[in-house]
């Protein structure tokens, strides 16, 4: 197991890319008309935006992709003088073997500050007749106005859960790796639609044994199961608040987790309890305030016992516990 996933199963075509059809159809259509404009790439992390940039140069240059396309991370470099150095320095010579222009893919565009995006603007439209550049970022709302006008946008997807399923039973048959049902689902809810992050989980779940079950995905990921998230929140709800507590213990030291780990799962919990609606939006609420105290600095563990004490607070004027 000396490769990563990742890189490993990178889909090498537009074709192969997994769960963004509408996107892949619009780029094979630039591929086979060998013109592109400007594009902006926007979505979560782990959908596809790097991949697609990638498969999009082979599909436009070929084996010879690498000569006429540069990858940059714009969080690393993210000033002024990137732009007007390493960037202008590169889409001002002129395209290798007879190609029609170069692309710059700039990785974390959001990254880059105000100033180097003003002066990013003026390169898109200096020299487009020999570049396309090609922004990646998860929050389209960072890059400035006249940019995002300069690019056609495509916006990325959370992958569903069908499409990352197929991809995972494919790597783990061609590992030789056997992952119980239960496991490709915990795989699945742990990542939220980042592709990227179920492969590396299952990498790292394999590395135990040739079987992973749901316990090893769980102990691998650093994550505590939602059933015993649940049954702490319900345990609190009917009363019980020194159980809730213990519960509580026992899933910070058998998982390793930090506040706000359990914070962000507990906030996903709620909605599955069988409790009113009104009831949710006041918990949420509670949540949302207590997640701030602790990313401010606040003293984790007496946060969240006082959000298990406003469970218990809630359950007893309500009259509710476990369904």
């Amino acid at each position: 197991m000396n490769e990563i996933w990742t890189e490993k199963y990178r889909p090498r075509s537009l074709k192969e890319i997994v769960g963004q059809k509408e996107i892949v159809d619009r780029l094979q259509s630039y591929a086979r008309s060998k013109n592109v404009p400007h594009l902006l790439f926007a979505g979560p992390a782990g959908t596809g935006k790097t991949t697609s940039a990638l498969a999009l140069a082979r599909g436009l240059y070929g084996d010879g992709w690498q000569s006429n396309f540069i990858e940059l991370n714009a969080s690393d470099e993210r000033g002024i003088e990137v732009v007007r150095g390493k960037i202008k320095e590169f889409a001002r010579t002129s395209p290798i073997g007879g190609a029609g222009f170069k692309i710059i893919f700039l990785d974390e565009a959001d990254a880059l500050t105000s100033d180097a995006q003003a002066a990013l603007r003026r390169t898109m439209e200096r020299y487009s007749k020999t570049c396309r550049f090609i922004l990646s970022c998860n929050y389209s709302s960072k890059i400035i106005e006249p940019i995002q006008s300069r690019c056609a946008v495509f916006r990325f997807r959370p992958l569903k859960a069908e499409d990352m399923r197929k991809f995972l039973r494919m790597i783990s048959s061609r590992e030789g790796v056997t992952v119980s049902d239960d496991a490709m689902e915990a795989l699945i809810h742990i990542a939220q639609g980042d592709l990227r992050r179920s492969i590396n989980s299952l990498q790292v779940a394999a590395s135990l044994g040739q079987e992973i079950t749901v316990d090893v995905v769980y102990q691998t990921t650093g994550n505590a199961r939602p059933d015993e998230i649940r049954a702490m929140l319900e345990t609190a709800l009917a009363g019980d608040f020194m159980e809730a507590r213990n519960m509580l213990d026992e899933i910070m030291i058998s998982y390793g987790l930090s506040g706000e780990d359990i914070i962000k799962q507990i906030h996903k919990t709620f909605f599955d309890l069988k409790i009113p609606d009104t009831e949710k939006v006041k918990l949420i609420d509670r949540t949302g305030e207590v997640e701030f105290r602790i990313v401010e600095g606040s003293n984790e563990r007496i946060q969240l016992e006082s959000l298990l004490a406003y469970l218990v607070l809630v359950g007893e004027m309500k009259g509710h516990g476990p369904q």
